[in-house]
This record gives structure tokens, C-alpha cells and sequence, in this order.
């Protein structure tokens, strides 16, 4: 699932990355460019590229289990919850497929443009669809994909929804917390240029970034607790989600990335990468992992951002997914690269 979990958060719960220097364990070459569509379950890899082609992968070394051509590009990582992989397959549409096979068990056309990742929770898929200004969020069966609500936004949200304990949270020109059972509005922020932002959601607190600024708000009603922005006025801070773990924020700007405390929001470190941040970081307890339009793949020490190694993949890495000791590297060129520690 996008982020790992429902809730967004980045950080893979008990997984472990290379700390030391790394090797690569196998490169695939797609046909296109990968977006933020790489996801690793149950020993595959699933991933979407541009000419609108999702795969799935072994992760042991890299062979084709499957392949399956959509209608459309693939920019957002699937969610494989109970043996089906959930993806927007291009046009706005919703695919849920077979993992062992690929074969289609339901599309839902949500009549829009783009369809983000979903979030599957309690046999309920949760979905938006962007398109001529009017971004509606859906709420769909995941057994067979009829509708059982829809809330309209207003506004295109190229944001992925989270959900925790019973609500759904998303991010555009205003965070909307939602009742995960019926769609009611429970709150609304509103910001003053937040544009798309993919919410994490951890101990109460929903994150959000986009632009120059990171906030955090109450989980509870949507009062801000904390917003964080560089001190460099010429700093952006990167549109991807946070990843969130033991009591820290870590985000991306444009050449930077930032742990930032969760309860206050303050600067604990800064690590500048060589070219700008291409992918949203993923944690595990000893290590960030991100990739950057240089190139490069970067593990940095959670403890204070110190590099612990860099790997050359050759264009601009798009995706990055830390599972069982492996990080999955995707990148802009349609490579897929697998590094483990040597």
C-alpha cells in the first residue's frame, strides 16, 4: 500500500534497510518511466509505469511473474489486500485484479481524469478521483466495486487518502477529516495555498505537506498544532508526504530533506542531497531512504543525518520501498534496481 499503511505514515513497522554499504541485487528495465508507483508485498513487486503496463515482479530476483495493459499511465502504487491488487489503471479508473495473475476482477470508472493510490481498510476501498477542477472522494466495496458513498471536495486533489480508526483524511485547498462508514464531514482546515497533500496520520496528529510549509494538525477536530517552514525564503519544501516515525517527522524539500520533531515541529537535522529530492522518504528505525533527480538512492542515520551510503542509479529515482533488509529503487528511465546490503 502507498506509504505502507492506511495511514500513510512511510515508516514499515519492524523492517529493517542496509545501514552499511550496499550492492545491487538485481535491475530490471521497464518499458517507461516510473512515477511514485512501486510497491512491495508479500515477495512482489507490483509497479505501474507510464505506458500504462503494471507488473508484478518476484522480489527475489527480479522475473515477471505478470503483466496487465491499462488504459492509461500508471503514477500511483497499487494496495494488495487479500490476494487483489487495487490500482488506478489510467483514465480515472479503479482495476482490481487478481495477485496471482493479473486477471481483472472489477473496474469502477470514477469519471475523472486521475485516479491516486487507494487505501483498502475493513473490505472498503477508499479512492479520489481529479479531474476538470471537481475531485470527489469515493468509498467503494471491495468485493465487487459498487459505490457506497462519494464526497465531493471542489477542488483536484492529486492526494491519496489516509484512514485511521474509522476516518478518512485527505489534503487539497483544505484537509477534510470524514466518517470512514458514511462519508459525513467531520471537519475542515482550510489553508491558504495547500494545493495536493497526501496525508500522515500517527498518535493523533495528521501531516501534511506541500510548497514551503509542513503542518500538523489535531487528529480530532483540524486545529493546527505546528507548521514548519526553512528559514531560506528560496526553499521549497517537496509536494511529497511525510513518513513519520518515533516521535519524528521527515520530509522533503527541494534539495533538502528535514527530521523535524512530531509534537513541536522543530528542526532536529537537515541533509542537503547533490541535484533536489525525487522521491518521498522512507524510514525504518535506523535509517531514511530517498531518492534524488540526481541519480542517487541515500541512506541517512534517523539519529542525525548522517550519510551512510549512496547509490548511483542513473536517473532520477522516483520511488523508494524498504521491505525485509531490501531497498526497491524506482527511477524516471523505467528502471527498477534491488539493493541489499554487501
Amino acid at each position: 500500500m502507498f506509504r505502507y499503511n492506511p495511514a500513510r505514515t512511510g515508516g514499515p513497522l519492524g523492517a529493517t534497510g542496509p545501514t552499511g554499504s550496499v550492492t545491487e541485487q538485481w535491475v530490471v528495465q521497464t518499458q517507461s518511466g516510473i512515477g511514485y508507483s512501486l510497491a512491495v508485498f508479500d515477495d512482489t513487486v507490483y509497479v505501474g509505469s507510464n505506458d500504462g503496463v503494471i507488473s508484478a515482479l518476484a522480489a527475489g530476483d527480479g522475473t515477471e511473474q505478470w503483466s496487465v495493459e491499462a488504459d492509461g499511465q500508471i503514477g500511483w502504487p497499487p494496495a494488495v489486500v487479500d490476494d487483489t491488487v487495487y490500482v488506478g489503471c489510467g483514465d480515472g479508473a479503479l482495476c482490481a485484479l487478481a495477485a496471482s495473475d493479473g486477471t481483472e476482477h472489477w473496474v469502477f470508472e470514477t469519471g475523472k481524469q486521475v485516479a491516486p493510490a487507494p487505501a483498502v481498510v475493513d473490505d472498503t476501498v477508499y479512492i479520489g478521483g481529479v479531474g476538470d477542477d471537481e475531485g470527489v472522494l469515493y468509498a467503494l466495496d471491495a468485493t465487487d466495486g459498487t459505490e457506497r458513498w462519494s464526497f465531493e471536495m471542489g477542488f483536484n486533489a492529486y492526494a491519496s487518502p489516509a484512514v485511521v480508526d474509522g476516518t478518512v483524511y485527505i489534503g487539497g485547498s483544505s484537509a477534510y477529516a470524514l466518517d470512514a462508514a458514511d462519508g459525513t464531514e467531520q471537519w475542515t482546515h482550510e489553508f491558504s495555498y495547500l494545493d495536493s497533500a497526501t496525508p500522515a496520520v500517527a498518535d493523533g496528529t495528521v501531516y501534511l505537506k506541500h510548497g514551503k510549509r509542513a503542518w500538523a494538525l489535531n487528529a480530532a477536530d483540524g486545529t493546527e498544532r505546528w507548521s514548519f517552514e526553512p528559514e531560506d525564503p528560496m526553499e521549497t519544501v517537496w509536494i511529497g508526504p511525510p513518513a513519520v516515525l518515533d516521535e519524528t517527522v521527515y520530509i522533503g524539500g527541494h534539495d533538502t530533506a528535514y527530521a523535524l520533531t512530531a509534537d513541536a515541529g522543530t528542526e532536529r537535522w537537515s541533509f542537503e542531497v547533490a541535484d533536489s529530492v525525487g522521491s518521498s522518504p522512507a524510514v525504518t528505525t535506523d535509517a531514511v531512504y530517498l531518492g534524488g533527480n540526481d541519480g542517487a538512492v541515500y541512506a541517512l542515520a534517523t539519529s542525525d543525518g548522517t550519510e551512510q551510503w549512496r547509490f548511483d542509479a542513473g536517473s532520477w529515482v522516483s520511488s523508494v520501498v524498504v521491505v525485509d533488509g531490501t531497498v526497491y529503487a524506482g527511477t524516471a528511465d523505467g528502471a527498477i534496481h534491488a539493493l541489499t546490503a554487501e
